[in-house]
């Protein structure tokens, strides 16, 4: 590795060292631990939150997860979507035959060795996606969905060569220009707000020398976000559930209700249609998308049966029903838990492991039961206007 990838500042009394790191790289592990055998910083600071730092120390620590739980939290698509995104990255690892992450294994092993105290510099994954996720609408939600699962299609293998020159600043920008091309959003959130949270929490790191483990594509951010000041709470804090928006999710099922029964009221066999095809278009999308995720029949019958009723209510969807039925019929043990880090190396894993499995049943059923929502709302509008024009 060039030692371009490690980066010296002085920070009124602190020393800091940047290594910019592959996380798939094995030549970046072993830049980690020369520096930090070498230098014998205070502090290791690490590009990790606290859920990420677990999965790396706790080996059991699927066994632990409640998934009924999961979906009751409305937590199922972020958590689908981690799994989607750390699973490219783990093909990489396994093809280059070392841990995923093992930059970061290096840091906390060669911490522990000289005595250095660890910390944990990144913002909580969680918190990231559901911002990441806050920042779209409802078609560029899907758009995001469809493109990570296609992306896992992709089995392309690059040489470890490629893959140290993916660090080079003008490869990465490059790589989030083109991400930004489809979502302008996506790299203030994954990399300009984590540039600033990165670099006031290495601030914040106890001891006169630090060392910090960091993906190389935040090296250039860090390094001048390090000379300013930043509130860890406001980069931290969820937008909440707008006013408008509160109501705008409560009118539109409002509108709905009032459009059939105006139209019942004057024609009602116009009314009766547009109740059919409210049920029709609502329940039978998001059962197709129940089946297209190898749904249990029980769990596509509750799709159809609840997505009428649960797209008429913003606190209600199709999918949370359908995944805890799908979770109850096919209640995942220890072993799929144990296999997550496996299975979703493929397409195939996330369908066979039970765990991935009913995170896509929800997921797919709750896409289909809003594109049925949208094109049974349309048709209630189209029926109405014929009835009253």
């Amino acid at each position: 590795m060039p030692e371009s990838n490690t980066h010296r500042l002085t920070l009124n009394d602190k020393e800091i060292i940047l290594i910019g790191t592959a996380h798939v790289s094995r030549q970046s592990a072993e830049e980690v631990k020369r520096v930090i055998e070498e230098e014998k910083p205070d502090t290791v600071c690490l590009e990790l939150c606290d859920s990420r730092y677990k999965t790396i120390t706790e080996s059991d620590k699927w066994k632990n997860t409640d998934i009924f739980k999961i979906i009751k939290q409305k937590k199922a698509l972020i958590l689908l979507i981690n799994l989607v995104l750390s699973s490219y990255q783990k093909r990489l690892a396994k093809q280059f035959g070392i841990n995923p992450g093992q930059e970061m294994i290096q840091g906390i092993t060669s911490a522990k060795e000289i005595g250095a105290e660890i910390w944990l510099a990144d913002r909580d994954i969680q918190t990231t996606l559901v911002r990441l996720w806050q920042g779209v609408g409802l078609w560029g939600k899907i758009k995001l969905f469809f493109q990570l699962i296609l992306g896992m299609l992709i089995d392309e293998e690059i040489t470890e060569e490629e893959l140290e020159r993916m660090k080079s600043q003008d490869i990465l920008t490059s790589t989030l220009n083109e991400l930004a091309d489809s979502f302008p959003q996506f790299k203030a959130i994954l990399i300009d707000e984590r540039d600033q949270y990165l670099a006031q929490r290495i601030k914040e790191a106890p001891g006169k020398k630090i060392v910090a483990v960091l993906g190389a594509g935040h090296i250039p951010g860090i390094k001048t976000e390090l000379f300013k000041e930043h509130n860890l709470d406001n980069l931290k804090r969820l937008k909440p559930l707008s006013l408008r928006l509160k109501i705008l999710g409560w009118s539109i099922p409002a509108i709905i209700l009032i459009l059939i029964i105006a139209t019942f009221s004057v024609d009602k066999t116009a009314g009766t249609n547009q109740i059919l095809s409210w049920i029709i278009w609502n329940g039978s999308l998001a059962g197709l998308g129940t089946l297209l995720a190898f749904g249990h029949p029980l769990s596509i019958l509750v799709a159809f049966c609840v997505s009428p009723i649960s797209s008429l209510s913003p606190l209600l969807a199709a999918g949370w029903f359908a995944g805890l039925t799908e979770a109850y019929i096919r209640k995942p043990n220890v072993q799929d838990f144990e296999n997550i880090a496996e299975d979703i190396h493929t397409l195939k894993g996330f369908w066979r492991n039970k765990v991935t499995h009913i995170l896509l049943v929800v997921v797919m059923a709750n896409i289909g039961s809003s594109l049925g929502a949208i094109i049974g709302g349309l048709d209630i509008v189209r029926h109405f206007l014929n009835t009253f024009m």
